[in-house]
């Protein structure tokens, strides 16, 4: 497990624990990706799905060449699964509209990407989810009242008791949750969802505290 996951710092170790001469290291670890795939196709899976969250790191890096060498290393893998030469893998990467956008330090400062990923001509209101950038909106509040309800049921499971919330309860929170000065634009699914953990634990270890008062409370 060591080895797959790139933790092995010289070839000396490997060698020594598992008698190989090569280890995953920061040059190499997309090939490897690639292998692993069709190894995963030869297992009797369809491929390999491969996750590249907070794409905004790269944005962060103080140093242009740095910066560079990652967004190259993202053309790489562009052109690979455009042209075939990355079959049966998939690639997601979650990133900011800054960290896409920025022409100065985000993905669009590369000439060869930004020509590749923006939007053409004819991208308005009709949105085109088969693009290399899907533009994620907000959840809505009906989206938002469906994520507690589901919350809830998970919570109730997970401590074994009867539903304590209704739904009444939790359009409230939900009101509350969007209530408060700049939610609209600035509010995030995990904010909502820390909040309303809480309000559920509380309420589940004072059963003599209501919903409404909590939601009411200073």
């Amino acid at each position: 497990l060591r080895w797959f996951r790139g933790e092995y710092a010289t070839k000396t170790e490997a060698k020594r624990d598992l008698g190989v001469q090569v280890i995953i290291g920061d040059e190499d670890w997309y090939d490897y990706m690639k292998l692993f795939a069709a190894f995963f196709v030869k297992a009797g899976y369809k491929g390999l799905l491969l996750m590249i969250d907070e794409l905004v790191n790269i944005f962060k890096i103080p140093n242009a060449v740095t910066r560079q060498y990652n967004y190259e290393k993202i053309l790489t893998m562009y052109n690979d699964v455009l042209q075939g030469k990355a079959r049966s893998l998939g690639i997601f990467m979650g990133a900011t509209p800054a960290c896409i956008e920025d022409t100065r330090r985000g993905v669009f400062s590369y000439e060869a990407l930004r020509s590749r990923l923006a939007e053409g001509h004819f991208a308005g209101e009709h949105k085109d989810l088969l693009s290399p950038v899907i533009r994620l909106q907000p959840l809505t509040y009906e989206e938002m009242l469906i994520l507690t309800e589901k919350l809830a049921d998970i919570h109730a499971g997970l401590y074994d008791y009867s539903q304590i919330v209704t739904q009444q309860d939790m359009v409230d929170f939900i009101q509350v949750e969007f209530g408060r000065i700049g939610a609209d634009s600035h509010i995030t699914p995990r904010e909502v969802i820390r909040d309303f953990i809480e309000v559920l634990d509380i309420v589940y270890q004072n059963p003599q505290v209501k919903v409404r008062e909590l939601l009411g409370s200073d």
